[in-house]
């Protein structure tokens, strides 16, 4: 799949309809679960919960680098993951759909979807950038109404906190690093989005993100 996906033509930091940007900032890149979500840890905390696994015996059994990459498909991790936890009475997990049941709590943040339509309108660029687990689960037909630019780890075959794919989603907004505002979060892809020059906020809810982006924006976000 091309990995410029959802890119557009337009002058970076303009937006049909959209005013020139102020300040020494041209666009945003978001990442998309735990940001422009609910928390990742509530949804997972809910199916371990549901599914009667322990957290801790969970949390050690999970690398999952080849899935982000797209190195392997949701089906060979599901059986992969599957084979190495259990429900505490000893009953294996069942493989078949386990993700679609670990997101199914799965909610928009919808103080961000409004922060993103904000500061589209305000003439900046936005960019999706997001370690995928798997690509089915992205309600993909809201993004050409939130985002310019949409990167996701398993279609490029990078993940997160590799410096590649930030300069890579970046330059798809036809920007430099130094222009654009980072939000994850996760401290280590926030840590390496500011190695490479960008300002980046370490996300824990939306009205303290909102609060910290609208200061560096210039913009009232806070609805």
């Amino acid at each position: 799949m091309p990995d410029t996906l959802n890119a557009t033509k337009q002058t970076p930091g303009q937006e049909a309809g959209g005013t020139d940007p102020v300040g020494p900032f041209r666009g945003v890149i978001l990442d998309w679960g735990g940001v422009m979500t609910n928390p990742i840890r509530d949804m997972v905390a809910a199916w371990l919960d549901d599914e009667d696994v322990d957290h801790e015996h969970y949390a050690a059994a999970i690398p999952i680098h080849a899935l982000e990459r797209g190195e392997c498909t949701v089906e060979e991790f599901e059986r992969w993951l599957a084979s190495r936890i259990a429900r505490r009475n000893g009953v294996q997990v069942v493989a078949e759909g386990l993700l679609t049941r670990m997101f199914a709590g799965s909610t928009m943040a919808l103080p961000m979807q409004a922060a993103v339509q904000v500061i589209r309108t305000a003439g900046l660029r936005t960019a999706l950038l997001s370690n995928s687990w798997g690509m089915a689960d992205y309600p993909r037909d809201l993004f050409p109404g939130m985002f310019d630019v949409v990167v996701i780890s398993g279609e490029v075959g990078m993940r997160k906190p590799e410096e590649r794919i930030f300069r890579h989603a970046a330059g798809l907004l036809g920007l430099e690093s130094a222009e654009c505002v980072f939000i994850d979060d996760i401290d280590v892809n926030v840590s390496a989005a500011e190695a490479i020059g960008m300002t980046a906020i370490l996300h824990r809810d939306p009205p303290t993100t909102l609060a910290r982006l609208g200061e560096l924006l210039g913009l009232s976000l806070s609805g």
